[in-house]
């Protein structure tokens, strides 16, 4: 067994570390990707036509993600990306529910 003070500054290491790592925060890159994804895919859908505001509210949020990630605070810039795709999804199903509505 290790002596006692060698043990505690062992734990204290550790504990460090582990402060250091969970403190760390990366670029929301994934995040990013899918949000320029869905806009794309609800714009090619048809959404500047049957829910603008629901393809705006999404690149707005894109936007403000993109600053926040060039000021390097990554946890908003994460907020918003997740933001941006939903907004993005939700005007892709309106689009889709207006298409089905349309006659043909």
């Amino acid at each position: 067994m290790l002596p006692t003070r060698l043990s505690q500054f062992l734990r204290a290491a550790v504990l460090t570390a582990l402060l250091v790592v969970a403190g760390c925060q990366t670029a929301p890159v994934q995040e990013m990707s899918d949000a320029r994804q869905a806009i794309t895919v609800a714009r090619e859908a048809g959404a500047e036509e049957h829910a603008a505001d629901d393809l705006k509210a999404a690149v707005n949020y894109l936007q403000s993600a993109e600053k926040f990630l060039y000021k390097r605070e990554y946890n908003l810039a994460r907020r918003d990306a997740l933001q941006a795709k939903s907004s993005a999804l939700d005007a892709l199903r309106r689009t889709e529910d207006n298409e089905e509505a349309e006659p043909r």
